[in-house]
């Protein structure tokens, strides 16, 4: 294979990660905002992440089998296509102001996002591989670098063009004439409309590009067949998937309800918190970058234990604190997670071979648990009426995240250290 075609294709795929991070780090914005345009409560507000990473779980099989039938670059095609209708549903639905019509949209966004994710993971980790045996997991993590930069500015640009700054007790919207709370409702809901056509338009954009350049296939498309789950029959593999539902579910609901924490720990506004958030998100992206160095002399099991550990003791003390010091213990949970996710991936597919597109498939489908947890959060919040407790939940699975790391720090690195 050239090296030029290689470079291409690396590039392009690097641009899907920064693209579904950059959707998918909405949330946190979409969740707070739709909860005044819609009137929600904390659980209901929950069903954003929900709608999104259902789409993981009930698409992630079928993007397998498509992936393993037509190969990478068609189901490259079909996700951005999906994402493209998803953005372009924005419009009316905040024209109705209906919630069921905004789910509906963030859960057509997240089956081509999860199409996506189902090809750029493992394309870019044999992409690695074929250039230099051993390179998947440095080159998957530089690209999930990437994700974390558009998780970064998605909260950014959320905070200066979607959400107004403005907002009312529920005494105040009571006694509000029904015309005024009305106008403020809709205005409220048509803030999203112009920023998704534009991300619209940007992916839109994307796929034409992909289109007209060859993207090279490491393996050959098959024929679809249904998926085989014996494939779960490696331990390591199964015990990847249940770590990376773990993972997701903590990274989504650490993100998604920073906004409503920081008003509750230390009465931050909305605009200041996504502002916090934006610079927590940039830790993320640096800790992409700084995990992605560290596995030059710390293998990848052993550091994921060690962000791992080090991210239960900063939740507790974002549990259990006060002021200021809960806020910024978020920032550090977002630092140390940073590379979970792709060490995760890279761990649980290796040395599954031409098998590694059904792993990929559950290991996707694993995204799932950003819609079970964040959901889990809501209910404790408003049982509790304190978010802060919520934030326990995440402590449990960054638990089992460290008990994968554990079984895997006496697994043989040679495969996997970034150094080789």
């Amino acid at each position: 294979m050239q090296k030029r075609s290689l470079g291409v294709a690396v590039v392009l795929v690097t641009a899907l990660f920064f693209l579904w991070g950059f959707a998918i780090n909405l949330n946190p914005i979409l969740i707070p905002h739709l909860k005044k345009a819609c009137q929600l409560s904390d659980i209901q507000s929950s069903f954003i992440d929900a709608s999104t990473f259902m789409a993981y779980f009930f698409m992630a099989i079928p993007a397998g089998m498509f992936l393993k039938r037509f190969g990478y670059k068609v189901g490259i095609l079909a996700g951005l296509g999906l994402f493209v209708l998803g953005a372009l549903l924005f419009y009316p639905a905040a024209g109705t102001r209906a919630y069921a019509f905004f789910l509906a949209a963030i859960f057509i966004i997240g089956c081509g996002c999860t199409i996506l994710e189902s090809a750029a993971n493992p394309y870019m980790t044999e992409l690695g591989d074929m250039e230099q045996p051993g390179k998947g997991v440095h080159l998957l993590n530089f690209a999930q670098s990437f994700n974390g930069l558009a998780a970064c500015l998605a909260p950014l640009l959320g905070r200066q063009f979607i959400l107004s700054g403005t907002t009312y007790t529920e005494a105040q919207l009571k006694a509000m004439p029904s015309a005024d709370l009305l106008a403020y409702l809709q205005h409220e809901a048509s803030t999203v409309q112009i920023p998704y056509l534009l991300i619209a338009a940007v992916v839109a954009l994307v796929a034409v590009v992909c289109w007209r350049t060859h993207l090279p296939e490491p393996q050959p498309p098959q024929e679809a067949t249904s998926l085989d789950w014996s494939v779960l029959s490696e331990p390591n593999l199964r015990l990847g998937v249940i770590a990376q539902f773990f993972y997701v579910g903590a990274q989504v609901g650490v993100s998604s309800f920073f906004i409503r924490f920081a008003w509750h720990a230390a009465q931050t506004d909305e605009k200041q918190a996504a502002l916090l958030l934006a610079y927590f998100l940039a830790l993320f992206m640096a800790g992409r970058f700084v995990g992605t160095y560290l596995m030059r002399f710390i293998a990848p099991a052993r550091l994921l234990l060690l962000f791992a550990g080090i991210n239960v003791l900063l939740l507790l003390l974002a549990v259990f604190g006060e002021g200021q010091a809960a806020v910024y213990a978020i920032g550090g949970v977002e630092f140390f997670m940073s590379v979970m996710y792709p060490t995760i991936f890279a761990l649980s597919i290796r040395g599954l071979g031409p098998r590694t597109k059904e792993g990929t498939s559950f290991l996707v489908m694993a995204i799932a648990g950003g819609a079970v947890f964040p959901v889990l959060m809501g209910f404790v919040s408003d049982i509790t009426h304190n978010i802060q407790l919520a934030y326990a939940v995440p402590i449990i699975c960054f638990a089992v995240v460290a008990f994968f790391a554990f079984k895997n720090i006496a697994v043989k690195e040679v495969q996997l250290s970034a150094a080789h």
